[in-house]
C-alpha cells in the first residue's frame, strides 16, 4: 500500500460505527506478536474533558528526561498521522502503509472500527520502536474502549461530565464507572475526580483492584499565580516537592488540575525536577494545538477544540476574564449532531457575542441552518454560513481590529481551520 491507499482502506472502517468489545484487538495484537505488552511503562488515560491535555504534558516531560516517548492520543486535526508520535515526531507515511498491509485481511474479516485498527497500528509501531514509555489516550469510556488492552502501570482520569450517554450510561455515575474500569489490578491511580457521584465508582475500582489512590486537590495542590492568553504559571505542592512557578504555555486557570496530575505521575515516576519544569515548558512541541489557541491578532483569532457543554463552559469561563479588553466578540462555531446544542448556545451567550453557526466538515455535522434558528430563538443573534471558510472570509470584511474571534466546538472544525492555514 501507499499512504493514500491505507487511508482509502482506514477511512471508510467508520462505517462499522462505534463497537465495544476487546476480543477484536486481543485477536489481531496476538496475531502479530502482542506489541501491547512492548510498550515500556505505560500511562493510560481517561476523561471526559483534560485528558488530552495531561497526555501531551506527560509527554513532553518524560522525553524530557530522555525517556523515548510514545503518544497515542484522539481524533487528529489535519493529518492521521498526528494521532501517533514518538518524542513527538508523528509515524511516518510509510509505516501507516506498511502496518495497514500488514493487518489488513484481521481487520476485514472482523469488521474492525475504524479507531480498532488505529489501536493496533499505533501499538505495533510502538513496540518496533522499542519505546521506554507509552501514554495512551482511550478513545470513549474505558471499559470496552480498544485501547483497554493494555495492563498499565499508571491510570489517570481527569475529570467526569455527561457526555456520550448513548454509550456511557446516562448518569455521572455510570460514566465514571466506565472510565475507572481501566484501572489495572496493583496500578497506581490519579484523578482530579472529587465530587461523590463521580468518585465513589472510582474508589471501589481501586479497593476491587489493590491500586494505589492520589487525588489532585488533596494529596497535590496548586495556586495560579498568573494565567494570560498561552501563558499558565502556577505554584504546585505534592507531598514531597515545592514547585514554584511553572510556566506551561497553556490558556486557562482550569488547566491547573490536568498539570498538576501530570506533575504527581511524574514525580511518582522518578523524574526529576529539572525535568518536569523543560517538559512542561516544552509542551508545544508534542503536537499540542487549537486550545484557546491564538492564530491571529488584530483581529485576535482563538481556535478551540472544546465540544460538549463542560469544555465549553471552562472556554467561556477563561474568555470572560479577558473579554472587556475586546469590542465586539464573535463566536463561530459547529457541533457534531450528539451535543447538547441548547446548553452550549447558553454557555457561549454568556459573551456578549453574535453567533456564527457553520456545519463540520463530518457526516455527524449539526445543521448550520438548525443552529442558527435555536440561536435565534433564544433571542441572540446569528449569522449562518455552510463552511467555516465562508465565515472566515465574511470576518475579514467585517470585524474590527479591537473585535475577538472564537473559533469552537469540534475537533473537525479546528481541523479545517488549520488546514487552510488560517
Amino acid at each position: 500500500m501507499t499512504y493514500q491507499e491505507a487511508l482509502d482502506f482506514l477511512y471508510p472502517l467508520h462505517r462499522f460505527g462505534i463497537k465495544f468489545g476487546l476480543d477484536r484487538v486481543r485477536n489481531v495484537l496476538d496475531h502479530i506478536g502482542s506489541p501491547d505488552k512492548r510498550l515500556g511503562l505505560i500511562i493510560h488515560i481517561a476523561g471526559t474533558n483534560g485528558k488530552g491535555t495531561v497526555a501531551a504534558c506527560l509527554a513532553s516531560i518524560f522525553q524530557a528526561s530522555g525517556k523515548k516517548t510514545a503518544l497515542y492520543t484522539s481524533p487528529h486535526l489535519v493529518d492521521f498521522t498526528e494521532r501517533i508520535r514518538i518524542n513527538g515526531a508523528q509515524i511516518p507515511r510509510a509505516k501507516v502503509a506498511y502496518y495497514s498491509s500488514l493487518l489488513k485481511d484481521m481487520v476485514c474479516s472482523n469488521n474492525f472500527t475504524f479507531f480498532e485498527a488505529t489501536t493496533a497500528i499505533a501499538f505495533a509501531w510502538f513496540a518496533d520502536e522499542n519505546t521506554e514509555v507509552a501514554i495512551i489516550e482511550t478513545g470513549m469510556g474505558g471499559r470496552l474502549d480498544a485501547t483497554n488492552i493494555l495492563d498499565s502501570t499508571y491510570a489517570v482520569i481527569s475529570n467526569i461530565g455527561l457526555e456520550h450517554t448513548e454509550w456511557l450510561g446516562s448518569t455521572l455515575s455510570l460514566i465514571a464507572s466506565e472510565k475507572a474500569a481501566i484501572i489495572k489490578k496493583n496500578s497506581r491511580v490519579f484523578t482530579a475526580v472529587s465530587m461523590s457521584d463521580e468518585f465513589e465508582p472510582i474508589l471501589k475500582s481501586v479497593k476491587s483492584n489493590n491500586a494505589s489512590l492520589f487525588v489532585a486537590g488533596q494529596d497535590a495542590v496548586w495556586s495560579v499565580l498568573s494565567a494570560e492568553l498561552g501563558k499558565l504559571e502556577l505554584d504546585i505542592r505534592t507531598s514531597s516537592r515545592f514547585y514554584p512557578a511553572l510556566k506551561v504555555p497553556l490558556t486557562g486557570s482550569f488547566h491547573g488540575s490536568n498539570v498538576t496530575l501530570a506533575v504527581m505521575v511524574a514525580e511518582d515516576a522518578g523524574i526529576a525536577m529539572e525535568h518536569i519544569y523543560k517538559g512542561l515548558e516544552l509542551l508545544l512541541h508534542t503536537g499540542y494545538r487549537a486550545r484557546l489557541e491564538k492564530i491571529s491578532t488584530e483581529p485576535t483569532i482563538l481556535l478551540d477544540v472544546s465540544h460538549n457543554s463542560h469544555g465549553i463552559r471552562e472556554t467561556v469561563n477563561t474568555i470572560a476574564s479577558f473579554r472587556n479588553t475586546y469590542h465586539r466578540v464573535y463566536v463561530i462555531f459547529g457541533l457534531a449532531s450528539d451535543k447538547d446544542f441548547l446548553t452550549i448556545i447558553r454557555e457561549l451567550s454568556r459573551l456578549d457575542c453574535t453567533f456564527i453557526p457553520v456545519n463540520i466538515p463530518s457526516e455527524r455535522s449539526a445543521s448550520a441552518e438548525a443552529l442558527g434558528v435555536l440561536c435565534e430563538k433564544e433571542g441572540f443573534k446569528s449569522i449562518v454560513f455552510d463552511t467555516v471558510r465562508d465565515a472566515l472570509g465574511y470576518m475579514r470584511e467585517n470585524a474590527e481590529m479591537d473585535d475577538l474571534i472564537v473559533i469552537t466546538g469540534s475537533f473537525y472544525l479546528a481541523g479545517a481551520v488549520i488546514a487552510a492555514g488560517n
